[in-house]
């Protein structure tokens, strides 16, 4: 491994680097932290904790009225489980269920990388729930920190050979690039430390990645985890009935900065192809490239997207067989990707059934009208499925005969709960970061706020006779692209509070990124924003032809891969002519 990791001539390594240099292969003062009475971590030690799965957070709606009485912050921190594929046995979502009310907010929260996550834990109650997590085999080690995240999987329980290959390949990936110190044992099992003369971290070395790695293995058949957004997306290539190998795509990545012109939000483009018992390697291979040449200078760009975007993709492929023990082929063509919720009733191979249930932006709660932690809880306890979270934050329960189908349908209704079927398309297919008031990178609303704007945005589209077109409507609270806004139809990107940037020309499909389409909108504008490109979709579309579809053509563009684009005349023009019908 290079001995600095740095790119593009840095010379200084960002304070995370050093955090990490420093902190004894992620111990720093962690362990003397917990057992002291303070109620947060220092500084180098909030980003250790995030490979440990903890994200230190604190109420920002009581910051303000804490201050003028004198207080300091209400630290409260996230703790996210890493599930590989989203998949969990029923014994384990009843003791999370349990630890949500035992040590969190009473909520469970499904991620877009198809983990779980708990907020609002406090200090003190650390300790307790990830022994809680671990006590029923999972854990929370790397589901955040600068290294292999969640690895995502096509969660759909079928047994065909390429779901078969997909689910393997995804869970061995992630045990390949798991840490391997002892941090995470010492301090939260309260092992003791092992000393060895061999490197605690012999893939990771001492200072990790240069910053998170994101990493999904899916069909070309079914894009549901948006398999171009991905640092690398393996996709499963079939030929008799039997997968092959794997595509694979790197570069992937959203996250941007607001007035940054210099960051991107970036689609992966092809690498080429590896047979099916090279894809870990693959994986591996590609990892080291990021460890070895990623920019530990500049936060903003230490993600791998940059270092391809600087090389070009042949520099990047040369490297990779440089290093490979096997042969990369070449890239096998691939159909324009389509995409699947997996909602609702669906069969099985084996003549079961699974049953999937829409999660507003992956919050279980009760909430009224809607008891929908209740509801699955019963449902959990009564029939036992197994479970697998989506990367649309929602909830698939499997194995289940179709009597279970029906009395699971006549719980959701009974606890207020809607069946995804009957949802409008627009909330069916929305997703939105927590943001406020837990998020600290936040400076908009996203998850509070878009259940509003999803119930104007349905009645403008019933207006307009669009209710059952498929729409995918996203919303951030910040640039960092945590719902995965710049592939969306639509996406609403807070700027500050009250003020978003608009975003359009995505669609299901995930193999395009968006165009600014409106700066600087204030909340109550944001529907309106909209409505002429609307007007124009309703009027002028094609059969089956998307929103972001309808907006390519209308601006004639080509399906941009490799930047957010600004507002271009043929967009402003659009604007104009929508707005005088």
């Amino acid at each position: 491994m290079s001995g600095s990791g740095r790119n593009g001539g840095q010379k200084r390594d960002s304070n995370v680097e050093l955090a990490k240099l420093g902190g004894d292969h992620l111990r720093g003062g962690i362990d003397d932290t917990l057992r002291s009475d303070a109620t947060h971590f220092a500084s180098d030690d909030v980003q250790l904790l995030k490979f440990h799965g903890i994200y230190q957070q604190d109420d920002r709606d009581t910051r303000k009225p804490r201050q003028s009485q004198g207080f300091g912050r209400d630290h409260r921190f996230m703790v996210r489980v890493s599930l590989p594929g989203g998949t969990l046995t029923a014994d384990q979502y009843l003791a999370f269920d349990d630890l949500a009310d035992a040590y969190a907010n009473g909520t469970l929260r499904v991620t877009t990388r198809q983990g779980l996550q708990f907020h609002g834990v406090v200090k003190g109650d650390l300790k307790a729930t990830i022994a809680g997590v671990n006590a029923h085999l999972a854990t929370t080690l790397a589901a955040c920190g600068d290294v292999a995240r969640n690895v995502m999987a096509c969660p759909a329980p079928l047994d065909d050979p390429e779901h078969h290959a997909v689910r393997t390949a995804a869970a061995a990936i992630a045990r390949e690039l798991r840490p391997a110190g002892h941090a995470y044992y010492e301090i939260w099992q309260d092992r003791e430390r092992l000393v060895s003369s061999e490197p605690e971290e012999p893939f990771y070395g001492d200072r990790y990645l240069p910053r998170k790695f994101k990493i999904a293995v899916g069909l070309a058949s079914d894009n549901c985890v948006d398999l171009y957004a991905q640092d690398v997306g393996l996709v499963a290539v079939t030929a008799h009935e039997r997968v092959r190998g794997f595509d694979v795509l790197v570069g992937g990545g959203l996250g941007m900065t607001h007035g940054k012109g210099d960051t991107i939000a970036r689609l992966g483009e092809p690498l080429g192809f590896v047979e099916a018992e090279h894809a870990v390697e693959a994986a591996r291979i590609i990892a080291a490239v990021f460890r070895d040449h990623g920019n530990r200078g500049d936060r903003r760009h230490a993600r791998l997207k940059y270092l391809v975007n600087e090389w070009g993709i042949e520099r990047f492929r040369a490297e990779f067989a440089r290093r490979a023990p096997f042969a990369l082929q070449p890239f096998e063509p691939l159909p324009r990707p389509r995409f699947q919720d997996h909602l609702g009733r669906q069969q099985q191979d084996d003549g079961r059934w699974f049953y999937g249930v829409f999660v507003q932006s992956g919050r279980i709660q009760d909430a009224e009208p809607a008891r929908l932690r209740t509801a699955l809880r019963t449902i959990v306890d009564r029939h036992r499925p197994g479970l697998a979270f989506t990367p649309h934050q929602n909830v698939l329960l499997s194995g289940l005969d179709f009597e279970a189908v029906e009395e699971i349908e006549r719980t959701l209704e009974a606890n207020g709960v809607t069946p995804a079927p009957s949802l409008p398309a627009v909330r069916r297919f929305s997703m939105a970061c927590p943001a406020l008031p837990t998020c600290g990178l936040a400076v908009a609303e996203s998850e509070r706020l878009l259940p509003s704007v999803l119930d104007e945005l349905d009645r403008e589209l019933a207006r307009l006779g669009l209710s059952e077109e498929p729409l995918t409507v996203r919303m951030t609270g910040c640039p960092n692209g945590c719902a995965r806004p710049y592939t969306a139809d639509i996406a609403f990107v807070g700027r500050s509070l009250d003020l978003y940037n608009v975003y359009v020309g995505g669609g299901l499909a995930g193999d395009r990124v968006v165009d600014l389409y409106r700066a600087d909108v204030r909340t109550p504008d944001l529907v309106a924003a909209v409505r002429p490109l609307l007007v124009l979709w309703a009027d002028d579309r094609r059969t089956g032809e998307g929103l972001g579809d309808f907006y390519q053509r209308a601006v004639g563009r080509t399906s941009p891969r490799t930047a957010v684009t600004g507002k271009e005349e043929a967009t402003a023009e659009l604007i104009q002519l929508g707005a005088a019908r």
